[in-house]
């Protein structure tokens, strides 16, 4: 969920710098902030997100310590888009050993380490070294990154067999999850096939890379490879949370759709044990870990999340006093009316209930694999933040406002805020909203994710003329930003109308940060936004991890409710206005996505 800083040198040392042929973000390389501390009981969370490894240090009431990035390599050809995990592990170690000197925190005094990352597909052979997924051939490149959809034929295939497993699933597979892309490699890369010992999620590897701990997350597998996690629901026990034989694999499922070879070894391949986040793996961090991240050996390492998750650890518990009075709801059920946007390149939208619920076309229920006890449902945006940025940056007023709001010490898209504040005033419109009246934009650019789950969506814009301006521009990003807040509207009225009962949402991520994208989705959806008093809830989210690792919680919602704080709470506008106008711009939203089937079906009737 980081911002994207590309580089495209050798992976044999950390990635310091950026290669001229990828354009970076304005993130610098190192050092967000600082805090003096002398504390000696530090969390560090690492998240690992599309573009670059973040670590952040946090001392035991939650407080962030200091943060630091590397930037991270990625290759994007013919389609595919693949990463190097010997590289990934280089940028975590320099961004651990940069975060934890700028808190003046010493590696001993860190006591516990947690691991987040996107759901990547990571491949080693028995030695642990790379084993290529690029039909290049290059030996580094062995991470198929999340966002990859090279594999949409594949999931079209799993999902004709109609198996049991993909009710959980929303009623069919991604193709950003892993059994299609362990798929497509069988069916592509025969010999990187044969050669694979271990495939696991990007952030079980980490954990694995430190720990020598084989041990996978029930995050991980739950949320990405189908793996049945109510099969250990008679196990629970957060007080004494123990790694468990791994009994919730469906070997008919992975026979089924040609992935038989998996079941081998008792799931060696893919996972012989899991564990509830947070469960201490192995002795904690080995001797040559810590010697490259700069901490003690053995220092607790706990079972992973995927970042998304890892967020809505860090900020599902981030609620005022007052809106808990003003509630009257059993303190176990209102966290059952929240959702989690973590805004980054992507939305996930992340909401959990005491019962299963399924939702068609919604991630879920995903049984313990974010919050212990707790059914997970997970819509999602596959494109949000890069959206943003395809849209702004190429267009051809771009460069120009870029340059004069860096010379404004301003950021590109705050400058575009404060051109839509003149232009309502020079209008004299009543509102910012309605300066789009006549552009409406479909988001599904990268496909819809949720709660439609076409893979074949389209982007769809209505209403472009030949203006050219900076006006114009900001105008089409007003529009874009909408487009993005009625599909989270979308997903929080599907998830509602099949039983949640969400009425409050909480954000974290980057795009959080921009006030009107807040402001709009309020707006839109009609819910209060809050937003966490620490700014990196992944991050967060991760560090708990180690915590409950460490034994400094008896349970990771323990954790939560202690190292989670509110911040400021974005209200929607009571302008009736404002709701008759976003009304009717949703009714144009989800028009668009029919249309396009409309259009679908008339030129595939004209090709066949």
């Amino acid at each position: 969920m980081a911002s994207r800083f590309w580089s495209s040198t050798s992976d044999s040392a950390p990635l310091l710098s950026t290669s001229p042929t990828f354009k970076a973000s304005s993130t610098p390389n190192f050092a967000v902030e600082m805090v003096t501390s002398t504390t000696k009981n530090a969390f560090v969370g690492v998240d690992v997100g599309t573009g670059s490894a973040r670590a952040g240090v946090f001392d035991e009431h939650g407080k962030l310590l200091s943060t630091s990035s590397s930037p991270i390599q990625i290759w994007k050809e013919c389609g595919c888009i693949e990463q190097s995990s010997t590289d990934i592990w280089h940028a975590i170690c320099a961004a651990v050993r940069a975060a934890c000197s700028l808190a003046n925190v010493a590696g001993q005094d860190v006591v516990g380490l947690g691991f987040a990352a996107t759901c990547s597909l990571v491949a080693v052979d028995a030695d642990g070294s790379p084993v290529t997924v690029s039909l290049s051939g290059d030996a580094r490149r062995n991470v198929i990154v999340w966002m990859d959809h090279r594999a949409v034929s594949q999931a079209e295939q799993i999902n004709s067999n109609k198996s049991p497993v993909l009710q959980y699933c929303g009623g069919g597979i991604s193709p950003e999850m892993q059994p299609p892309k362990l798929l497509w490699v069988k069916e592509n890369l025969q010999e990187s096939w044969s050669m694979a010992f271990r495939w696991m999620d990007l952030s079980d590897w980490l954990a694995y890379r430190a720990t020598g701990d084989d041990t996978r997350s029930l995050c991980t597998t739950v949320c990405k490879w189908t793996y049945l996690g109510h099969a250990h629901m008679q196990q629970m026990n957060e007080n004494d949370s123990q790694a468990m034989e791994a009994c919730g694999w469906d070997d008919v499922f992975w026979e089924e759709i040609g992935l038989g070879d998996l079941v081998e070894g008792n799931h060696a391949k893919i996972g012989r044990s899991v564990a509830f986040p947070g469960h201490p793996l192995g002795s904690g961090l080995t001797a040559a870990a810590a010697q490259e991240l700069g901490l003690a050996v053995g220092t607790p390492v706990g079972a992973s999340l995927i970042d998304a998750h890892a967020g809505g650890v860090g900020v599902m518990e981030s609620m005022p006093a007052s809106h808990f009075q003003a509630k009257g709801v059993d303190d176990s059920e209102t966290i059952t009316h929240r959702m989690v946007l973590v805004c980054g390149t992507s939305t996930c939208h992340m909401a959990v209930s005491r019962s299963k619920i399924f939702i068609p076309g919604v991630w879920g229920p995903f049984w313990s694999a974010m919050v212990p006890e707790y059914w997970l449902t997970e819509g999602g945006q596959s494109a949000t933040g890069a959206l943003l940025d395809y849209v702004v940056e190429n267009h051809v007023a771009s460069p120009h406002l870029a340059d004069r709001a860096a010379s404004q010490s301003l950021s590109l898209y705050e400058s575009l805020n404060k051109i839509l504040e003149s232009t309502m005033q020079e209008l004299k419109a009543p509102f910012v909203a309605s300066l789009t009246q006549d552009l409406h934009v479909l988001p599904d650019f990268h496909g819809n994710r949720s709660p439609i789950a076409d893979p074949l969506a389209k982007g769809m814009i209505s209403g472009l003329t030949l203006d050219s301006s900076e006006k114009q521009l900001a105008l089409l990003y007003l529009s874009t930003l909408q487009g993005i807040a009625y599909g989270t509207r979308h997903i929080v009225e599907h998830c509602n109308a099949h039983g949640h009962k969400i009425d409050t949402l909480l954000a974290c991520g980057g795009l959080s940060k921009n006030r009107l994208y807040l402001q709009e989705h309020a707006n839109i959806i009609g819910c209060p936004i809050i937003l966490p008093r620490e700014n990196e809830s992944v991050l967060l989210g991760a560090a708990i991890l180690g915590a409950v690792a460490a034994k400094k919680f008896p349970s990771l919602h323990a954790a939560m409710k202690v190292l989670n704080a509110a911040g400021e709470v974005v209200l929607p506008s009571q302008d009736p206005n404002m709701k008759k106008y976003h009304d009717a711009k949703y009714r144009v939203f989800r028009d668009l996505y029919e249309q396009q089937l409309s259009y679908r079906s008339i030129m595939a009737e004209a090709l066949s």
